[in-house]
């Protein structure tokens, strides 16, 4: 019998009925004992979240000012301030040379008249004197040329002792006039051969 009057009262609540029995909390008895607090139960931290970085700012060009900070209360931390930079001296830019600035050019003044070419007449000076030896021809086999044994006779500068030097040179004789043993007087000239600088000026001793 308790049964079937517990199927009826179940059938006879509406599903409204029943969904707000479920939701309403369970009453508390009077007659149990009274609950003892628990500890607290911390409440789950929600996580800060993270300021964002703020982008990196541009020095201020020469001439701008720095942007001042919109917070009063907010100051820029010495670590984020950039540290001064040497500045580098620029390279001068090459520019081509036909865009480079063209400095005026003086010009002279011209007149109508120009003066003459005129030649001096170059000066007759004394030519130089010639060097002279005297010597003895020593052979004449050849044509148009002797050659002339010099003699000289030094005293030594420091031993003051009577040295004998002789040199040869081959000189002109156009006249083949001198012979072997003759004393001659021969004058320096222009080279007229290889070894030949000198020519014949006079016959001063015939040979015997």
């Amino acid at each position: 019998m308790a049964d079937e009057e517990r199927n009826e009262q179940v059938e006879e609540e509406t599903p409204v009925e029943a969904e707000a029995s479920a939701e309403a909390p369970p009453e508390p008895d009077p007659e149990a004992p009274p609950e003892e607090p628990g500890p607290p139960v911390p409440e789950p931290e929600t996580p800060e979240p993270t300021p964002e970085p703020a982008p990196p700012t541009e020095p201020a060009a020469e001439g701008e000012e720095a942007p001042v900070a919109e917070a009063e209360g907010e100051e820029a931390p010495a670590e984020e301030q950039p540290a001064p930079v040497a500045t580098a001296k620029k390279k001068r830019k090459r520019v081509p040379r036909s865009e480079r600035r063209q400095r005026p050019k003086l010009k002279r003044e011209q007149t109508g008249e120009r003066k003459p070419i005129t030649r001096l007449p170059k000066p007759e000076g004394e030519r130089g004197r010639r060097q002279e030896r005297r010597g003895v021809v020593v052979s004449a086999a050849m044509d148009k040329t002797i050659v002339v044994r010099v003699d000289t006779v030094k005293a030594h500068p420091k031993y003051k002792k009577v040295v004998r030097r002789s040199q040869r040179f081959h000189a002109h004789d156009e006249q083949n006039q001198a012979k072997a043993g003759d004393v001659v007087r021969i004058v320096e000239t222009r080279p007229l051969s290889k070894t030949k600088n000198w020519r014949l000026a006079e016959v001063v001793e015939v040979a015997k």
